[in-house]
C-alpha cells in the first residue's frame, strides 16, 4: 500500500516514511492529527522542513501550506532551516540553569565555533539553546538529536561531542 501512497504524491519520501505515514492514517481519527508526527518523521529524513515537504504534508493531509506553516512556527522541534546533522540542544531552565546549564551553552559555543541557533561550518553540528527537555532531576542535561545526555560537565560535554563527531 505504501508503493500507491508514493506513486501519488510527487514527493519522493524514504519507503520507511511511506510505511509510517499509512500507519498512522489508519490509526488516527482525521488526517489533520498526524500532522505533527509527520512533519516530525519529514524533518528526521530530510533535514529540515523545505516548502516542498511542507506542501507535500499539506496537499496529503488536505491542509494548506499555510496552515502546516503555523504548526511548524508554533513547536520548537520542528525546523524550516536546514540543521546539523547533530542537533545540540543545551536545556538553560531553572533546574538546568542552577547546575550550570548556562556554562554548558556557552561552553559548547567556543568549542563548536558558532552561535545559538547555528550550524558548524561542515554540517555536523547544530546548538540550540531550549526552555525545557524534561531531565530536571539529571540536570544539567543536553539532547543530541534524541539521546538524552546528562550530569554534565564541560568535560563530559567535550567527550559527548567527541563521540558524536568520531560516528562520521
Amino acid at each position: 500500500m505504501a508503493l500507491v501512497v508514493k506513486a501519488f504524491f510527487s514527493m519522493k519520501f524514504s519507503e520507511q516514511f511511506e510505511n509510517r505515514f499509512v500507519r498512522m492514517l489508519a490509526h488516527y481519527p482525521t488526517k489533520r492529527s498526524v500532522l505533527v508526527p509527520t512533519l516530525l518523521y519529514a524533518q528526521d529524513e530530510t533535514g529540515y522542513l523545505s516548502p516542498e515537504v511542507i506542501h507535500e504534508i499539506a496537499e496529503r493531509l488536505e491542509l494548506t501550506d499555510l496552515e502546516v506553516e503555523n504548526v511548524i512556527s508554533y513547536y520548537s522541534m520542528l525546523t524550516k532551516t536546514p540543521r546539523g546533522k547533530y542537533n545540540v540542544q543545551v536545556c538553560t531552565n531553572i533546574a538546568c540553569l542552577v547546575r550550570g546549564g548556562e556554562e554548558l551553552l556557552d561552553h559548547c559555543k567556543h568549542k563548536l565555533g558558532i552561535r545559538n541557533k547555528g550550524t558548524t561550518a561542515d554540517g555536523m553540528f547544530s546548538l540550540e539553546e531550549v526552555e525545557c527537555i524534561g531531565a530536571c532531576s539529571w540536570a544539567p542535561a543536553v539532547q543530541v538529536n534524541y539521546d538524552f545526555h546528562e550530569n554534565l560537565t564541560t568535560e563530559r560535554m567535550d567527550e559527548v561531542l567527541d563521540e558524536y563527531r568520531a560516528k562520521n
